[in-house]
C-alpha cells in the first residue's frame, strides 16, 4: 500500500526553488507519495524547470496521484504554503559541507533579492548546505521568526542513523528511535543516551561500537557522493515526509535546523534539533535529557557553526 492510498488529504501548494537532482527528486518523493495539491519547480533554467516538471508529471500516470506537477515562477513563492530552496552546488568528493559556504551564500543574495519584496506568507525549508548556516542566513535575510524558516538540518543524518543501527541489531527500522543532533556535518553529534530499540536503551546493546556509529553516520553522505556522485533519494523522501507533517499539522518531532533560543544552554546558532512539527511550522523545540558530556559535545558542534556564521556577510 503506498502512502498515497492511504491517505490523500494533504493539499496546498508547495513551491521548490532549484530543480536539480535534489529539487526534482523532492518533487517526485512528494508528489508520489500521499500529497494532492501543487507543486511548482522554480530554476534560473526555464527550460530545466519545465523538463523536470513534465518528468516528474509523466511519472504520475503510472499510480494514482492528484498532485498537479509544473514549471513555476518566483511569483509562486508569494502565495506558497511551503517553499522549499534546494539551489546550490553540487557537493563533491573530498569536500566538507562547510566548503560550500561562499558559493551558496552567493547564490542565495540574488534568491533573497527576489523573494523578499513578495512577502511569502508560507513556510520556508532551507536544504541547501551548509544547512545550518544557510538556515540561519535566509531566516534573517527574510525578517522572518525561526518556526516559519528552518533548515533540514538533521532529519537526514538521522534517517541515516536509523539506517545504520537497523543493518547492526537486525532489527526492523520502525522500532528504533534515534537522533543525530548539531551540525548537518562532519561535527554531528549522537545523544546515545536517548537512542531507544524496541523500547530499550542503547546500553543494553553490548555489541554495538559508539564510535563505529558516529564514524558511519557522519560519512555516509560523502560515501554516497563517491559512489555516485549525488545524494537524491533520501532528502527527497525526508523534505516529503517534512512537508507532510506540516501540510496535516501531524506534531511530530523531527530534528531540525533552528535558532535557538536558549535551549540546550545556546543562543544566536541554528542547529539540528528535535522540533515539534504542526501547520505553523516548528511549535517548540524539544529539550531532550542530554547527559553532561552529550551537551559538551552539542556544543562543540554549535562553535563550529558559529564560526562560519561569523563569516557570511
Amino acid at each position: 500500500m503506498t502512502g498515497y492510498e492511504e491517505n490523500v488529504d494533504n493539499q496546498g501548494k508547495i513551491a521548490i526553488l532549484g530543480a536539480g537532482h535534489v529539487g526534482s527528486h523532492c518533487a517526485m518523493s512528494l508528489a508520489s507519495s500521499r500529497f494532492s495539491g501543487e507543486i511548482a519547480l522554480i530554476d534560473l533554467d526555464p527550460r530545466k524547470a519545465e523538463a523536470q516538471a513534465q518528468d516528474v508529471s509523466d511519472a504520475l500516470s503510472s499510480f494514482p496521484s492528484h498532485a498537479v506537477v509544473r514549471a513555476g515562477a518566483y511569483e509562486d513563492c508569494a502565495d506558497a504554503d511551503i517553499i522549499v530552496i534546494a539551489i546550490g552546488e553540487p557537493w563533491k568528493p573530498g569536500q566538507t559541507r562547510l566548503d560550500l559556504l561562499g558559493a551558496s551564500i552567493g547564490m542565495l543574495k540574488g534568491l533573497l533579492e527576489r523573494l523578499k519584496p513578495l512577502n511569502p506568507c508560507g513556510i520556508v525549508i532551507t536544504i541547501t548546505n551548509p544547512a545550518d548556516i544557510v538556515a540561519d542566513y535566509v531566516r534573517k535575510g527574510l525578517g522572518l521568526p525561526r518556526n516559519r524558516v528552518f533548515g533540514t538540518g538533521t532529519l537526514l543524518d538521522s534517517a541515516r542513523l536509523v539506517r545504520i543501527l537497523s543493518e547492526m541489531t537486525g532489527l526492523a527500522r520502525e522500532d528504533i528511535r534515534a537522533f543525530s543532533l548539531g551540525e548537518h556535518g562532519d561535527s554531528s553529534m549522537i545523544p546515545f543516551s536517548q537512542i531507544r530499540i524496541e523500547g530499550r536503551s542503547f546500553d543494553t546493546f553490548d555489541a554495538l561500537d559508539r564510535t563505529l556509529i558516529l564514524e558511519r553516520t557522519r560519512r555516509s553522505g560523502m560515501d554516497i557522493i563517491e559512489g555516485k556522485g549525488s545524494t537524491e533519494f533520501g532528502i527527497g523522501q525526508a523534505l516529503a515526509s517534512l512537508c507532510h507533517a506540516i501540510l496535516s499539522d501531524a506534531k511530530r518531532v523531527l530534528p531540525l535546523s533552528v535558532a535557538l533560543e536558549g535551549e540546550y544552554g545556546q543562543n544566536d546558532v541554528s542547529c539540528g534539533v528535535p522540533c515539534l512539527v504542526g501547520r505553523s511550522g516548528i511549535e517548540a523545540v524539544v529539550e531532550l535529557e542530554l547527559t553532561e558530556m552529550e551537551l559538551a559535545q552539542l556544543a562543540e558542534s554549535c562553535g563550529i557553526i558559529r564560526k562560519y556564521m561569523a563569516l557570511v556577510q
